[in-house]
């Protein structure tokens, strides 16, 4: 007679990271990254612009401004949001630079398209979790200020150049036209990955018309993730100064687009 095995029980390491659920989904379908055997087409980023009329945007607002009174270091926005209202945030306010004293934000199953470039004041941030927030493909170089970010977990194959797919990068439009007509207070955030751009993400200096320059690199930003990083440089000595991308992935500042080759999917130095 054969002994009866109980069988292992593993916990939910996400149970509490999640809001309320609803009758709509609380995140919209993105096919931007193929997975299995479908073609992967050239990629784009996501054209949305934040509603700031929207429930969900003003009860997060409300919910930052809640979060730097009481210098709190979990930061967990979306568990305090219906379905629907996290359906309506596409992006993280900037007032999330008062947010010096989290040390964990987790965005668990976000609706989020991207990051604003604010997060690099959260000069506290050890852990950052937007883990099955599908539509998030890529994160601002300012990301890299949080110097004490150890951990995070990220779905990594949604980003771009992610070595298991590869899937390619956007080309980026700042890297060659013609800036004299472009107003960066009111940019498509479908071409330029932004509706403003105001400083470098290197130097921090303020970006004028004919100075932006924009490169993709990969990092390491934690202990586990690379991530692939948009560069808003105000000069080519800020490009310059750029760190070199980790092993495996394209080793210089590019641009995207279809011309620029990535190592073989799957391929990683041994």
């Amino acid at each position: 007679m054969s002994e009866e095995v109980n069988p292992q029980v593993f916990p939910n390491r996400w149970a509490n990271a999640t809001g309320p659920s609803g009758q709509s989904s609380p995140r919209d379908l993105c096919r931007c990254i193929e997975h299995g055997t479908r073609k992967q087409l050239p990629t784009g980023f996501h054209p949305e612009r934040q509603d700031t009329t929207a429930p969900g945007w003003i009860r997060l607002l409300e919910l930052v401004e809640e979060a730097a009174a009481d210098g709190r270091e979990v930061f967990k926005p979306l568990v305090e949001l219906t379905a629907e209202q996290r359906r309506q945030v596409i992006t993280l306010p900037p007032t999330i630079t008062k947010l010096t004293s989290v040390k964990h934000l987790v965005l668990y199953g976000s609706n989020l398209v991207r990051i604003p470039p604010e997060i690099g004041a959260m000069k506290s941030l050890e852990e950052f979790t937007p883990y099955t927030s599908y539509r998030l493909h890529w994160f601002p170089y300012e990301i890299t200020r949080c110097l004490d970010l150890r951990r995070s977990t990220v779905s990594t194959r949604a980003v771009y150049g992610n070595y298991k797919r590869r899937p390619p990068f956007p080309p980026l439009t700042g890297a060659s036209a013609d800036l004299q007509s472009v107003d960066l207070e009111d940019l498509d955030p479908g071409v330029w990955g932004a509706t403003a751009i105001r400083t470098c993400s290197v130097c921090s200096q303020g970006i004028q018309d004919v100075d932006l320059r924009q490169v993709w690199i990969s990092l390491r930003t934690s202990g586990a993730d690379v991530l692939p990083l948009l560069v808003n440089a105000c000069s080519t000595a800020c490009i310059d100064a750029l760190p070199m991308s980790a092993e495996g992935y394209i080793q210089i500042p590019h641009t995207g687009g279809p011309r620029v080759r990535q190592p073989s999917a799957g391929q990683l130095p041994h």
